[in-house]
């Protein structure tokens, strides 16, 4: 994904949460690179999709966060879906994007009837 379409996903995620005040960071990172983020900042075992970073904020401060994607985990997320990688990568800025403004979702299989997940999806859509 070029660096003017991640930026175009997350200004439109900004957008959706009427934020103005942002600097959002977006890198595509290999396997072994996720791997080590997820165990280090999540206590979790090998690579996973997408990890996001806040910066905590008061209301007079602007968002600033990072996002982390691996390509090669929504690669293989987007096969069984049978959607394209692109949508899978945009689907994860959206994600990022959404926990770096602090939203949350449950860790079991309900994240994907969460409220996030539905915000997610519906800018997800806006998007396309």
């Amino acid at each position: 994904m070029s660096r003017a379409k991640a930026r175009e996903i997350v200004k439109a995620t900004l957008e959706a949460e009427r934020v103005s005040d942002a600097l959002v960071s977006v890198a595509f990172v290999g396997t072994s690179t996720m791997s080590r983020l997820n165990r280090d900042y999540l206590s979790r075992k090998g690579p996973t999709d997408v990890i996001a970073f806040g910066l905590e904020r008061s209301n007079s401060t602007p968002v600033i966060g990072d996002i982390y994607i691996c390509p090669a985990v929504a690669e293989r997320n987007a096969r069984p879906l049978r959607i394209p990688v692109k949508r899978e990568v945009a689907r994860l800025i959206v994600h990022g994007t959404l926990h770096v403004l602090g939203f949350e979702h449950p860790e079991d299989e309900t994240r994907i009837s969460s409220a996030m997940w539905r915000r997610q999806e519906k800018i997800l859509d806006s998007i396309d």
